[in-house]
């Protein structure tokens, strides 16, 4: 209770089947008429992007569309989405795609009336202009990134990820359509599934929890259990993709006022070092780290188990907690999740070398419910091996 919250979000927010087709008339509404798109190859192969170009021609925009964002980006890409961005003379940024589409236009914005070196942006606050406006469309169900504060790249040379947090990243509109989800793969589905899940499972447990957040935590949570199964295994069942969206808003949420912990320390030197996807190395450490984090708060991991799903009624605290990480392996196991670091062929004699990474990650750390050291963070390591 002695905790401030502090909750912001996009400007303005549309949910629905459909709502994609509200693309022109919401970029007049920013005054704004030269879109620049930004997507990966995948919603290219997709065909989203080409429908999204065609939506805005026929609302008689040109739009110039940048195709080159990667998963888990590196910094070089961000440069190239800029000088896309400079050479088009787009007046509004539209970042479609999953997480990683999403920061790029994030980030871009600032740069664009910001200037300087990006890694000068890199920790909390330290953006001191707003950006240009940005419209974000989410093809994922997995980062909620259209409605966060926070952008993360890869920096290759220290072979780690960094984020950037400030109120500036916030999007001006979040444009949230469900059919645009059903055509992603399944494996896909599941890791970004499980990237939401994460998010709100740390937002929930945290240090820094919040009782007005913790509604929206532990109501994604409840959506995920039902319904990332049918999400993987039937795309094209509507009401499920809906479901996930919604499951993944609520998790970005979480994230601007309260954000997440240790999975996401320890996930940074997977995907800086190894490549691995972000939502895999959330999705197979996040057991680990909630065994780890199970004595600092029995009570909210009993209330996940039964968000989840789990009959505990009858159990005792302690008990009924330990059902919540069983519930996320078998959640895990059956949208076919990888569960050790040996599955990726990460050698085990890197664990040393990525635990140093990750206590570097001390804005996450920090928040972790219970503290981690350099040694705790090796066992976990060890324990997902």
């Amino acid at each position: 209770m002695s905790n401030i919250m502090r909750f912001r979000m996009s400007e303005r927010l549309l949910l629905g089947i459909g709502a994609i087709n509200e693309l022109p008339q919401l970029v007049r509404s920013l005054n704004r008429k030269k879109p620049l798109v930004g997507t990966d190859k995948g919603g290219c192969q997709a065909g989203i992007c080409y429908r999204i170009q065609i939506i805005l021609q026929n609302g008689n925009m040109d739009n110039t569309c940048f195709d080159k964002v990667e998963s888990d980006p590196r910094i070089e890409i961000a440069y190239q989405c800029l000088k896309a961005a400079q050479e088009s003379g787009g007046d509004v940024l539209i970042g479609v795609g999953g997480g990683s589409s999403l920061d790029i236009a994030k980030i871009v914005s600032v740069l664009l009336t910001n200037g300087g070196d990006i890694l000068q942006y890199v920790g909390i606050d330290k953006i001191a202009r707003p950006g240009l406006d940005t419209i974000l469309i989410p093809t994922t169900a997995g980062t909620g990134s259209e409605v966060t504060p926070i952008a993360v790249l890869s920096d290759t040379k220290e072979h780690l990820k960094k984020g950037i947090v400030s109120d500036r990243l916030y999007s001006k509109i979040a444009l949230i359509d469900p059919e645009l989800t059903v055509s992603l793969p399944p494996y896909v589905t599941a890791y970004t599934g499980m990237d939401a899940l994460t998010h709100s499972i740390e937002a929930y447990t945290n240090k820094y929890a919040q009782p007005f957040i913790d509604t929206f935590a532990i109501e994604s949570i409840r959506l995920i259990g039902r319904n990332l199964r049918k999400a993987v295994s039937c795309g094209k069942d509507i009401e499920a993709r809906y479901n996930m969206t919604l499951a993944s808003l609520y998790g970005g949420l979480c994230l601007g006022a309260v954000n997440t912990a240790a999975v996401h320390a320890l996930a940074y030197p997977l995907g800086g070092t190894y490549d691995v996807p972000h939502g895999i190395a959330n999705a197979l450490l996040l057991p680990y780290v909630m065994e780890f984090n199970l004595p600092s708060n029995p009570k909210k991991y009993a209330d996940i188990a039964a968000a989840l799903g789990e009959n505990i009624e009858g159990l005792p605290e302690a008990g009924a907690a330990e059902q919540a990480v069983k519930a996320v392996v078998k959640l895990s196991k059956d949208i076919g999740i990888v569960s050790k670091l040996r599955e990726l062929n990460i050698p085990e004699k890197a664990i040393d070398d990525m635990a140093v990474g990750a206590m570097k990650v001390t804005r996450l750390l920090n928040n972790n419910p219970r503290p981690i050291t350099l040694g705790d963070a090796r066992q976990i390591y060890r324990n997902a091996y």
